[in-house]
């Protein structure tokens, strides 16, 4: 690999634009971080360098410096090329990003497109202001107007997504438009929506917490278990008492399974089941079709006669548990 100079080590200063310790820094893991820095300094020395140069000098593992080129150039950092490695310019990208071209209107829709623009700017500084400190990477301003374009969000209900996301400790970009897709998916359009969707969102983590608890959990729920907690509080309207009835199920189990309380949690709602003495009934119900099945004589010839085995209740219930 190949890199440009013309200062002296010593004299010299390596500049990151602030573009890339807003936007990508964040995103980044801190080897690839630190790999990043080296690159950029090496490419003011026109100075060959290997990926086992880099691997000695930053004592990273070459393995981790290969990964590096390509979590890089995925972020469109560099360009991996055959004679070495290309800086790519980051503020000329977000430069070209953030340009739009401008089409004529009518006086009419030039004033109504003003007002509706001035409110937005007015939104998107007080996410500034807010979250921010008044410092908001130049990118997001573009992202947050293809949010309210794409997903129809008022404006209140924009500043609301940052200070939800702001109150899980996560003002990451992907983040927010994972949670903006979801209010997206879930209709929330408006105040009343999202209101109605946080007061649901409150009794999920009260839920949430409760089953980490009664589990006995020293973890926090992985991405997966999380979404089935989210389905069943907010699609299937499903609170913790009707969730315990479920828990109890995996009494006799050591490893828990949340695709299996899923499924016998997707199965209740499926039959409409909405109140814990359904369930319950439902669940008897079961387990007397079950003994049913267990006392009719099979009609299957036997080629020999075996001592029939005598099946208590502890049995059905495991047997309920796999229904």
């Amino acid at each position: 690999m190949h890199f440009d100079s013309y200062k002296k080590v010593l004299f010299s200063d390596t500049l990151l634009p602030d573009v890339f310790i807003s936007d990508y820094l964040p995103n980044l893991d801190p080897a690839h971080v630190k790999i990043y820095v080296y690159c950029t300094f090496l490419s003011k020395y026109n100075i060959k360098a290997t990926v086992e140069d880099i691997s000695k000098k930053l004592m990273i593992s070459e393995d981790t410096v290969k990964q590096a080129f390509v979590v890089l150039e995925t972020h469109g950092l560099i360009k991996q090329a055959e004679k070495g490695i290309h800086l790519l310019d980051v503020k000329e990208k977000e430069i070209n990003r953030l340009y739009r071209e401008k089409t004529t209107s009518t006086p009419e829709e030039a004033s109504e497109k003003n007002d509706f623009n001035e409110k937005r700017r007015h939104t998107i500084q007080s996410i500034n202001n807010m979250f921010f400190q008044g410092v908001m990477p130049p990118s997001w301003y573009t992202d947050i107007d293809n949010w309210f374009d794409k997903y129809k969000f008022d404006e209140d209900v924009m500043v609301t997504l940052f200070q939800h996301c702001y109150d899980q400790n996560i003002i990451q970009k992907k983040y927010l438009a994972k949670v903006a897709s979801d209010w997206h998916n879930r209709k929330i359009q408006t105040h009343i929506d999202v209101e109605n969707y946080l007061e649901s969102y409150q009794q999920f983590k009260t839920v949430r917490g409760q089953i980490i608890k009664k589990l006995g959990l020293k973890r926090m729920l992985t991405e997966y278990e999380h979404k089935y907690v989210l389905s069943w509080v907010l699609d299937y309207g499903y609170g913790m008492d009707i969730i315990d009835l479920a828990l109890q199920t995996t009494t006799s189990r050591i490893n828990i399974s949340f695709d299996l309380l899923h499924k016998i949690i997707t199965d209740w709602y499926k039959n409409g089941l909405k109140l814990p003495d359904e369930i319950k009934a439902y669940i008897t119900q079961k387990r007397a079709t079950a003994r049913t099945l267990k006392s009719k004589p099979s009609t299957a010839p036997q080629k020999n006669n075996f001592e029939q085995r005598d099946y208590d209740d502890e049995f059905f219930n495991k047997l309920d548990d796999r229904m």
